[in-house]
């Protein structure tokens, strides 16, 4: 814990005034008015002490993406046992938690395939090597439950329109949805996508992560960036023949991104609808459109994705069509066509008032790649810069095995500035739920603290009580020691302890305290 000489002095000064009180009484020697006075003292002295520190967010969400595609970060390779398998994710997940991370972005459909069991799209490849086979198990109840044993938010990630990494339909598993239906798909720079013009792909897509939100007990619905393709060397995108049927008056630009907005509202209706607490958000490419081009974009110069790519993130911000966005801002500061310092404000003002919450993407994978990412520090200032701005609610680094490597000890650095305590997830009031009731029957045996579980608690915050008393616990994560899972605890020494509940959305219950001696 890092405090100051004047946040001890108001501590002790809340302590001692209080313990008087405690000892004496109004009418011991002063006047009723003299002790009303000291009294409000004592609990001036003690909100003082109680002020929150803006270095220790108390709430801030802190992410890993964990891609599957192309084997990238889990499975290393295709066609590992289960065993194997099992074991790469877990450390992983160690690694997370380990540095007081608190959810994961786990890619479940990289290519219109599937890395769990599906009835409408084929296993990945990615899992043993050849579309369409059958593992033997379906991984996805055991991604999912590790990562809440480890107090990890588990995110499903979809990419929704790439629908083959093959440009020859023919080589696809006979029940891809692709093979099914030719009609839906366009090939592009040597790879098939589906047409997001057409109302049956919407339909499809959907119906895909309907089918994950009923089954499975995720916590999130989660999108990259990948909307229209990137342009590259495909040439023309081939959907003439859907824009004459579906355009209706519309300039091409606008109908592509009318696509995607109808696609992104008709999943967030359908998240909702299906279980009201899961949360949908995106990861759009980080700039949304240059000043240039139009007044209300970021002073920039790169790539559009509102005209590239057909994504308008300001637009579902408006709609509210999104719980979050997660802008990929994978450029350092003073970098001329993208600068960090730039973008991270204009998301911020995009945000704000809106209810939608805003997480920045931050490009571990790129620390150490050139002579602008050589900086050690480049990330830890990034999040330095984030703390002017209350509507960032916390980050996500890509990728998993970039955590794992730990390029120039960037992440060492993080977590000792930044991440040294645990931190609870933002609210979402949108999503609903309601704290459970505090924990009931808090014991300590020694040092092992246990209590009852609380009807509707997912997990459980354990503070150590400061000496300035415990509604401090209220006001940042200095005093966090651990979010649990399991009503038990092993406390770090003698003290005051205090735990409360947390619903699966982390509202939180008043506390329960206990001594340990």
């Amino acid at each position: 814990m890092r405090t100051g000489r004047p946040l001890l002095a108001a501590a002790a000064l809340a302590v001692a005034t209080t313990t008087a009180a405690y000892l004496f009484g109004p009418g011991a020697g002063e006047s009723p008015a003299a002790s009303k006075k000291k009294t409000t003292t004592a609990s001036a002295a003690a909100a003082a002490a109680c002020k929150a520190d803006p270095r220790y967010p108390k709430r801030q969400l802190r992410g890993l993406w964990i891609a599957t595609t192309t084997n990238l970060d889990w499975p290393s390779k295709a066609g590992l046992s289960q065993a194997r398998q099992k074991a790469e994710y877990l450390k992983i997940l160690d690694t997370a938690a380990k540095r007081n991370l608190n959810a994961v972005f786990v890619q479940v459909r990289p290519a219109s395939d599937a890395i769990y069991r599906s009835s409408l799209e084929p296993w990945s490849k990615f899992l043993t090597g050849t579309a369409g086979k059958d593992p033997g198990w379906d991984p996805l109840p055991f991604l999912i439950d590790e990562a809440h044993k480890r107090n990890l938010e588990f995110h499903a990630w979809f990419n929704p329109y790439r629908a083959a990494y093959e440009s020859d339909v023919s080589q696809l598993p006979a029940n891809h949805p692709a093979r099914q239906h030719p009609g839906w798909v366009v090939k592009y720079g040597g790879r098939l996508y589906y047409n997001p013009g057409l109302p049956q792909v919407r339909e499809h897509v959907v119906k895909v992560v309907d089918d994950v939100v009923s089954r499975y007990d995720i916590d999130g619905v989660h999108f990259d960036d990948y909307f229209y393709p990137y342009p590259g060397e495909g040439g023309q995108f081939a959907d003439k023949a859907a824009f004459a049927k579906y355009g209706k008056g519309k300039s091409l630009a606008e109908w592509r991104r009318d696509n995607v907005n109808k696609l992104v509202a008709e999943v967030d209706e359908s998240v909702h609808a299906r279980k009201s607490y899961v949360k949908f958000g995106i990861s759009p490419f980080g700039i949304w459109r240059n000043k240039a081009q139009d007044p209300s974009g970021s002073n920039t110069s790169g790539m559009s994705a509102y005209d590239s790519i057909y994504a308008d993130a300001l637009a579902w911000i408006k709609a509210g069509t999104v719980d979050y966005v997660m802008p990929q801002l994978y450029w350092p500061r003073g970098f001329k066509a993208a600068d960090y310092r730039e973008l991270m404000p204009w998301w911020a003002g995009a945000v704000k008032g809106s209810g939608v919450q805003l997480y920045i993407g931050q490009a571990l994978y790129r620390v150490g790649e050139d002579q602008s990412w050589s900086k050690p520090g480049e990330l830890a200032a990034h999040l330095t810069l984030n703390r002017k701005y209350p509507e960032v609610k916390g980050d996500v680094y890509f990728s998993a095995k970039n955590l794992l490597a730990n390029p120039l000890g960037a992440m060492d650095r993080v977590v000792k500035e930044f991440y040294s305590r645990p931190a609870l997830l933002p609210i979402m009031k949108q999503l609903g739920g309601h704290a459970p009731a505090k924990p009931a029957g808090v014991k300590a045996a020694g040092t092992t603290l246990s209590w009852t579980p609380s009807q509707g608690a997912r997990g459980y915050a354990v503070y150590q009580v400061p000496k300035s008393g415990e509604s401090c616990y209220e006001t940042d994560n200095r005093n966090l020691l651990a979010v649990v899972t399991s009503p038990s605890y092993t406390a770090k020494g003698a003290g005051t302890y205090l735990v409360t509940s947390l619903d699966r959305l982390q509202h939180e219950s008043k506390g329960t305290s206990v001594k340990v001696s």
